[in-house]
């Protein structure tokens, strides 16, 4: 019989898991290619490209890159809100389709019909993308319960935030998870602001890892700022329900360096703290740092990956910025009209 899992902190935790250097190279890797997309997209919303809401991942790459590691490619689903570029990037989609969709282009990953909050693709099984606060936390528990339904032995892995976490349906949702047994993986991606109000004015209990109590669904607070951290817990939460044991709850304690979204000059919050984040936790320079002192890499490795990940960024940007916009026909399709 499994052995029931317990809530814990992430900083009473004996031992801090290791990488390998193929895992340290290849999570630096992909969150610099999260943090230099988001950079160039923050640019090309500046410029007019982009138009309509645009919500950066920058800060918090470890969160999405770890939970992805430690997932099954192909066979496990994930779905989130619409701060969703970072997570596109890491399931393997065409960065040119992910910022073609951005500029509301034809080539874009919604033929531009989505823009920033609402991109997906079926064939990489990302599901979203989601504009409504707290939407996807049902979605998500749809998608593990069509999983256990058909047998697929896969899991949903489903993120939201400190803000969607205080909704309504998120509770309907833990407790359909818990009573069926459902192979999910709650994910609260927590930056500590929601929109822009602090958890602390916003929540009656801060923990969410503990949300799930009154459900019987166990949670871990998790460092979301250290990939290894995130890749441990995710893990064993993502095998938890896997075997069949049901739904589990990951808090990840994470930050965003930049505001909500392009509009919000982050005022409720001091220069200090964003400064203390980025010097002292930031998830790329963390690993940079432990390849260098290992020896795993040199300053011309990383120089080598800085190019071709800014090739590949300048690229999407290229295409973004000269692919077609849809035709007007395009607005008849995918849609069902009614008879």
């Amino acid at each position: 019989m499994a052995r029931k899992a317990v809530a814990t902190k992430a900083n009473t935790q004996p031992n801090v898991p290791q990488f390998t250097t193929e895992q340290e190279q290849s999570a630096y890797e992909e969150m610099l290619l999260i943090r230099r997309f988001e950079e160039k997209a923050g640019q090309m919303y500046g410029m007019g490209l982009i138009g309509g809401f645009c919500h950066l991942y920058i800060g918090q790459e470890a969160v999405v890159t770890g939970v992805t590691m430690a997932s099954e490619k192909g066979r496990d689903a994930q779905i989130t809100g619409y701060r969703d570029h970072g997570h596109m990037l890491v399931m393997g989609l065409d960065p040119k389709g992910v910022m073609a969709e951005l500029t509301g282009r034809q080539g874009g990953l919604s033929k531009g019909k989505g823009g920033s909050m609402h991109m997906f693709s079926n064939e990489h099984r990302f599901y979203g993308g989601n504009g409504i606060v707290g939407a996807q936390v049902p979605l998500g528990t749809g998608l593990a319960f069509a999983s256990k339904y058909r047998g697929e032995n896969s899991v949903s892995l489903t993120y939201f935030g400190d803000g969607a976490a205080n909704q309504g349906q998120v509770y309907e949702s833990f407790n359909m998870a818990k009573l069926w047994k459902l192979p999910v993986v709650f994910i609260i991606e927590n930056n500590k602001y929601a929109m822009g109000t602090s958890i602390e004015r916003a929540a009656a209990t801060t923990d969410f890892s503990q949300r799930g109590a009154s459900f019987d669904i166990p949670g871990e607070q998790v460092d979301g700022m250290d990939v290894r951290m995130v890749y441990d817990a995710a893990k064993r939460a993502i095998e938890w329900a896997r075997s069949g044991n049901g739904p589990f709850i990951l808090e990840m304690l994470t930050y965003r360096y930049r505001g909500h979204s392009m509009s919000d000059p982050a005022k409720y919050r001091t220069k200090d703290e964003v400064t203390k984040y980025r010097q002292e936790r930031d998830p790329i320079e963390q690993v940079k740092a432990r390849l260098l002192e290992s020896g795993a890499a040199s300053e011309e490795w990383f120089k080598e990956i800085e190019a071709r990940v800014r090739g590949v960024v300048n690229e999407a940007a290229e295409f973004a910025t000269n692919d077609p916009e849809p035709d007007p026909s395009e607005l008849w399709t995918d849609i069902t009209i009614p008879a």
